[in-house]
């Protein structure tokens, strides 16, 4: 048994002294608050679960901070993907497995110990099957091998590029595939990461305009009791095309035709009008929110404040990383909130707690319902995936146990975690992945390749 002592650590009934854990098989054996250190154990100031990641497209972190200059007029989210789909169009396998190392070892980095992967670059660039359907799978789940970050993989399923079946565009030639193809493409996956520790596959129809009705209800068939992702209602105009299609907004469209429930996480859900709101809320599936990319993007803000006091729940991605850090999400979905409101602290549930206590409880406990699995606690039993928090930092300088969460997410950022554990394996010390040279190598490379093929 390998043997960790923390000061404080975040115990599922609050920050609790001297906290002694043993981790055997990759679990959590022994939890005992109170409990001095043993010899050999290793010890840390501040220790608490790690967040999920609910939603990532690992190759978009090749673009991050290569697409912030206006091509031509009012530059949008539509102009960016045109952008987005040129490089997808250049990946290749040994490229994706370097770009997604990268990626999740920064989400380790900041916090981030499992990440659900909405993986529809699939098929070779001039949009033939690979000889093997899982081959953009095989490299994403060797890039979490390579990092050790926890995955959920969600292949997604794409067939249109609008509302109405329309066909798709050329440059979505990787991303597109028939339902028979589809299934393959499931089997494929499932092989791919069949050799990884608690990884979990799901399945993603990318949107309603990517889809048909009769797409969607055979989709969630497939794996009766594993995740849904879908992206929804990113965009005004997807809501106004949606309407024009179907005389329904989105949200209320997918409420009304399919049986969305804890299964579900609807990724954005942006848009939505008082009564989506509220009927989303009710329905128990996750709202998956990418507060950094949305603002990135100009997509819009969440209606936050009524869909959590309806008892809506949420959880957190990094979607196309351009910015990797667990606690700027936090931080951002509370401050546009607070930008729309003009009042601070718009999400804090009551005075007695803090608005980052609330995020943080919402964020785990949303993140691991859409991604499968038990969100992380440090509790006997539980998966051994926990961060700790260097308490040298000038933010966390003398704050009492009830403050660390507001200093972390509000003040100190990624740049206070110190040591990442998953499956219980340590993958992060003193704040830098322990492969980082490597994979920092590795991502250079991809990164050469690719503009030499595009030059």
């Amino acid at each position: 048994m390998t043997g960790l002592w923390f000061r404080q650590a975040l115990l599922p009934e609050g920050w609790t002294a001297s906290v002694r854990v043993a981790i055997s098989g990759g679990r959590l054996a022994t939890v005992e608050p109170g409990a001095p250190p043993r010899a050999g154990d290793q010890r840390h100031a501040i220790g608490l679960p790690g967040l999920p990641n609910l939603h990532s497209h690992a190759f978009q972190r090749a673009m991050a901070g290569r697409a912030e200059r206006r091509v031509a007029g009012a530059d949008d989210f539509w102009l960016w993907r045109e952008r987005m789909y040129q490089l997808a169009q250049a990946v290749q396998p040994e490229d994706l497995r370097a770009i997604a190392a990268l990626a999740y070892a920064e989400m380790l980095q900041a916090g981030f110990v499992r990440v659900g992967e909405f993986h529809y670059l699939h098929n070779a660039p001039d949009g033939r099957p690979y000889a093997d359907p899982g081959e953009m799978a095989i490299s994403l789940a060797a890039a979490a091998a390579d990092s050790g970050i926890a995955l959920t993989l969600l292949p997604v399923f794409y067939a249109h590029s609008g509302f109405g079946a329309a066909a798709p565009t050329d440059g979505q030639a990787r991303f597109v595939n028939s339902l028979d193809g589809y299934g393959r493409l499931l089997e494929g996956s499932g092989r791919a990461i069949s050799g990884l520790e608690g990884a979990v596959l799901g399945v993603a129809p990318h949107s309603l305009r990517a889809v048909t009705p009769e797409h969607l209800a055979e989709l969630t068939r497939l794996l009766p009791a594993a995740p849904v992702h879908i992206h929804v209602a990113e965009q005004t105009r997807e809501v106004e095309d949606c309407f024009a299609w179907s005389g329904r907004r989105p949200v209320d469209w997918l409420l009304a035709h399919a049986q969305i429930d804890r299964r579900w996480c609807l990724v954005h859900a942006t848009h939505m009008d008082a009564a989506e709101t509220l009927a989303l809320a009710a329905s128990g599936a996750i709202a998956g929110l990418c507060p950094i990319t949305e603002a990135n993007l100009g997509d819009g803000i969440f209606p936050a404040e009524p869909f959590l006091a309806a008892g809506g729940q949420i959880g957190v991605g990094s979607d196309a990383n351009v910015r990797i850090d667990a606690t700027e999400e936090l931080r951002l979905l509370e401050y546009g909130q607070r930008l729309t409101q003009r009042r601070r602290n718009v999400l804090a549930e009551s005075a007695d707690e803090p608005t980052a206590d609330r995020l943080y409880r919402a964020a785990l406990a949303g993140g691991g319902q859409a991604l499968g699995c038990d969100p992380p606690a440090l509790r006997p039993g539980a998966p051994a995936s926990f961060i700790s928090l260097d308490a040298e930092h000038p933010a966390l300088a003398d704050a009492p146990p009830d403050e660390y969460l507001s200093r972390w997410i509000f003040a100190a950022g990624r740049a206070a975690v110190d040591g990442v554990w998953v499956g219980g394996r340590q993958l992060v010390a003193e704040g830098r992945h322990l492969r980082w040279t490597q994979i920092v190598s590795d991502y250079r490379a991809a990164i050469g390749r690719l503009r030499a093929d595009s030059a």
